[in-house]
């Protein structure tokens, strides 16, 4: 009967595991910034493009990622950081600014957007030390390995997740990454790639999770449900006793994966969710897909998969494999394309582009490997020059004089406040989101519309949707305040629907032009 990883692997065993990871990703030089775009469900919601357009760092020290987010001119001023060397507790400390919520002991990306973090040269090691992502949006990690992140022992950090995202975090793409612990929770470990509290448009691509007593989860418990829209495609999970990872309702997408010795059971879709898995290849491993430790089902679509050396457990109580003759009891339907690698081929082609290291390679679709084509960047300098106001759109705003309303305000704001060409009033939503609209009596012609953020606010708006209220349609969605344009539209009502955001928002202005 195989073991649990937090007994089958010795110190002797780990230690030259992580050896060889780090002897992997330093012995990488052909890296450079953030390459290629974004993939499966971290392309919906107006799409994740992390720091591009913004000016490029260089970092070597956490408290260098630390001050590079703080110096911007606003929490969602574009940025694309280089990390290169050993990333630890030593060398991370919290730095304070108007564009940055930072701590000691993590990375911590929180109530920001619009942040690529990149590993180059030689390598970029995240050392006993986890990468957190709070209340944000539009983040891209690229190309670095997180090793041994504990909750408990010394030292801890993130909880025990080598990645994870909680609290209204919205598009997220995380892309040749290497995630390795050395045990399970008793070892003092938790999660290698965990999103809670209201996570969606979440991608992990070409990735290697290693070595650990939970693979990941989406929800963190029956009642977190709000969680959702992932997708995982050419990573390898190995050895790995659990959650690989566990979906508590939402919509996951698995496919072209290699799993190998999940010890207890694999892909759990529970408490309703729905789990697409595509030409998969599930290798030396027990109960891969199903729903485990609740009696609270989910649900699958399969297609494709192979089943290597895969032992089921019986039905019972609380136990519901999906095997040993998977079938479907759901269909998902997949808003983005994407191609499909035969599953036969996927162990080679996943062993030859996922994790840190690895030039960046990627799948051509055909069992192949190939190298994307870089990104272009800005050249690397410190990010001195702050972002310019959004440009003034030519024209009249067709916004005063008009009329305005809102699904919610919170005490001391007017849906008023944001026609009245006065920037030090303003309108916020009872929460974190909300909408506000500006009305006509009669049809009028709109192709660009400024979204104004009030001092000391700059930043907060995340993703938004742009909305035809005549008809319900959405004209637009995007992340961030500034200037929109779209085709021109004739309207009574439009609608700027504010949908995910870093704290209060508070819209001073919603001008509207032809």
């Amino acid at each position: 009967m195989r073991r649990p990883v937090a007994l089958r692997i010795s110190a002797a065993s780990a230690a030259m595991a992580l050896a060889a990871a780090v002897g992997v990703t330093l012995s990488m030089s052909e890296a450079s910034a953030a390459t290629g775009s974004a993939t499966g469900y971290a392309t919906q919601n107006g799409g994740t493009t992390g720091g591009a357009g913004g000016q490029t760092v260089r970092a070597t020290t956490g408290t260098q990622i630390h001050a590079a987010l703080c110096s911007r001119a606003a929490s969602n001023t574009p940025i694309t950081i280089e990390v290169e060397g050993t990333i630890n507790h030593g060398n991370t400390t919290k730095v304070s600014g108007d564009s940055c919520n930072t701590a000691a002991g993590v990375i911590e990306l929180k109530q920001i957007s619009n942040v690529t973090l990149v590993g180059v040269g030689s390598g970029a090691v995240f050392d006993q030390l986890g990468i957190h992502i709070r209340e944000s949006s539009n983040i891209i990690i690229q190309n670095v390995t997180v090793r041994n992140v504990k909750k408990s022992g010394s030292p801890t950090s993130n909880g025990g997740d080598a990645i994870g995202m909680e609290s209204d975090v919205r598009n997220v793409w995380v892309d040749h990454a290497t995630l390795l612990a050395s045990g399970g929770e008793s070892e003092g470990y938790d999660g290698l790639f965990d999103m809670k509290d209201n996570t969606q448009y979440v991608t992990l691509s070409y990735s290697i999770l290693r070595n650990s007593g939970r693979g990941g989860l989406i929800g963190s418990s029956e009642s977190d449900l709000s969680n959702g829209y992932v997708t995982f495609h050419h990573n390898r999970y190995e050895n790995i006793d659990s959650r690989a990872p566990l979906l508590r309702g939402g919509t996951a997408h698995a496919y072209n994966n290699h799993y190998v010795s999940l010890n207890e059971s694999g892909i759990n879709s529970r408490a309703g969710a729905k789990a697409k898995v595509d030409n998969n290849y599930f290798e030396d491993s027990k109960d891969v897909l199903g729903t485990f430790y609740t009696d609270q089902r989910g649900y699958w679509q399969v297609s494709g998969n192979v089943f290597d050396n895969v032992t089921w457990s019986s039905p019972g109580t609380e136990n519901y494999p999906a095997g040993p003759n998977p079938q479907s009891n759901t269909t998902v339907s997949i808003p983005y394309s994407y191609s499909l690698d035969a599953a036969a081929c996927v162990p080679d082609v996943v062993s030859r582009t996922a994790g840190a290291g690895t030039g960046l390679k990627v799948s051509d679709g055909n069992c192949s490997a190939q190298t994307p084509t870089p990104t272009p960047t800005t050249p690397t300098t410190p990010p001195t020059t702050p972002t310019p106001d959004p440009t003034q759109p030519s024209g009249t705003n067709l916004s005063i004089g008009a009329g305005s309303d809102g699904s919610s305000k919170a005490d001391g704001t007017s849906y008023g406040s944001v026609r009245d060409g006065d920037m030090s009033t303003y309108w916020s939503p009872s929460g974190s989101t909300g909408s506000v609209s500006i009305k006509w009596g009669s049809a009028t012609a709109v192709s660009s519309v400024a979204i104004r953020e009030a001092a000391g606010s700059t930043g907060v708006i995340g993703s938004w949707r742009l909305l035809n209220a005549d008809t319900g349609a959405v004209l637009t969605t995007g992340s961030g305040a500034g200037v929109v344009t779209f085709p021109q539209t004739s309207l009574k009502k439009i609608t700027f629907e504010i949908t995910g955001a870093t704290g209060t928002p508070k819209v001073a202005e919603f001008e509207t032009y032809a």
